[in-house]
């Protein structure tokens, strides 16, 4: 795991060539407080941490701070031979010491830019560092809690920064002050969240931000999926709507005993008078196919290619007039017979006279 602790910096001096060097207290034993995200414990709003003495000056932990990079507050990534170059600003020196309960370090800044912000106050130190954390629960040997250990600390960079986590004791500067140090004194950052102005540390950002973009994916998802529920909602009602116009036609078409009858009487006649003209099997077949039968029977498809039903239906009356003035069936009916029609003209004209006369009748 990552961490990021920061500290300060006594007697400083500016070499021949600008820079600026100091022997600096740059890490220390005992607690420190870390929030919960920072951890990877969100639930937890903050994380007491021990760092004990034998892991803070172990052997293998102190041989990491020399020749370590310096950066203009910490990077996002851990710092190394890829970007050594665009990150460092200068670098810590070989001689480590002990210094009560502190580490010291010679460093020396070599970026104009971050000497220009040590001269502006920025002279806090923050070491980026990794670390194994064991979380359990205890009491220090001076009496205080701890809810995890850390352990195996590997240096990674040292960072300048505004304020740091182990106090103004691990600070750049010709005067070490003293504030009691086991304080939260992290670069806060500003952040608006739901209106409401707050301050936290860097990872607390982070972990805020993330939850943010959870809880916006998540508000995303819910009207998607709301969306479509009304639309299939939506659906449905138009299919039920359409089932209910269905029923009610299929309940307008049903019949009353009268108009069965009458439909009956109706059906009847027709075929009775389809047979007077071509006597054939007409069932099965609807009105319109029956009457549609006898005029291609009588006259041929030619005489209704491409016509209309209207048009068939008037065929067929004019074949039904006609077939009441055969002389063979005014023999069997005893009905008096009449001038035939011209085949050639096929009824057409007696169809576009009645048509034309129609409103005569209608009278």
């Amino acid at each position: 795991m990552i961490f990021t602790d920061k500290v300060s910096v006594s007697g400083t001096r500016r070499t021949a060539d600008g820079y600026l060097v100091a022997d600096v207290r740059c890490a220390r034993q005992g607690i420190q407080v870390y929030s919960g995200a920072e951890l990877g414990r969100p639930e937890k709003q903050w994380v007491r941490v021990y760092r004990p003495e034998s892991e803070v000056f172990a052997e293998d932990s102190l041989r990491t701070y020399p020749y370590r990079p310096m950066t203009n507050d910490h990077p996002a990534e851990a710092v190394d031979y890829t970007n050594w170059k665009s990150l460092a600003t200068g670098q810590t020196g070989a001689e480590v010491v002990r210094d009560g309960e502190w580490v010291r370090v010679p460093m020396i800044l070599m970026d104009s830019k971050a000497i220009s912000d040590f001269e502006a106050g920025k002279r806090e130190l923050s070491m980026g560092y990794s670390a194994d954390i064991e979380f359990t629960d205890g009491v220090t040997e001076a009496g205080e809690p701890y809810d995890a250990i850390q352990k195996n600390i590997r240096i990674n960079h040292m960072a300048q920064v505004s304020a740091g986590r182990a106090g103004s004791q691990a600070r750049i500067g010709d005067t070490i002050t003293t504030n009691g140090g086991h304080d939260m004194a992290d670069a806060l950052r500003k952040l608006l969240v739901d209106g409401l102005t707050i301050e936290t540390t860097e990872q607390g950002a982070q972990a805020i931000d993330k939850l943010t973009k959870q809880l916006s994916d998540a508000q995303v998802n819910a009207k998607t999926m709301a969306d479509a529920h009304a639309e299939d909602i939506k659906k449905r009602d138009k299919e039920l709507a359409a089932k209910d116009d269905e029923i009610g036609k299929l309940k307008g078409s049903q019949l009353t005993d009268a108009a069965l009858d009458q439909r009956v009487k109706e059906r009847a006649d027709l075929i009775a008078s389809a047979t007077r003209i071509v006597d054939a099997d007409y069932t099965g077949k609807s009105d319109a196919d029956i009457r549609k039968s006898v005029v291609v029977a009588k006259l041929g498809d030619a005489a209704i290619a491409g016509k209309s039903v209207d048009y068939i239906d008037a065929r067929f009356d004019i074949l039904l007039e006609d077939s009441a003035k055969d002389p063979v069936r005014q023999h069997m009916t005893g009905q008096p017979a009449t001038v035939v029609h011209d085949s050639k003209d096929n009824g057409q004209s007696e169809y576009e006279n009645r048509k034309a006369n129609a409103w005569k009748e209608a009278k």
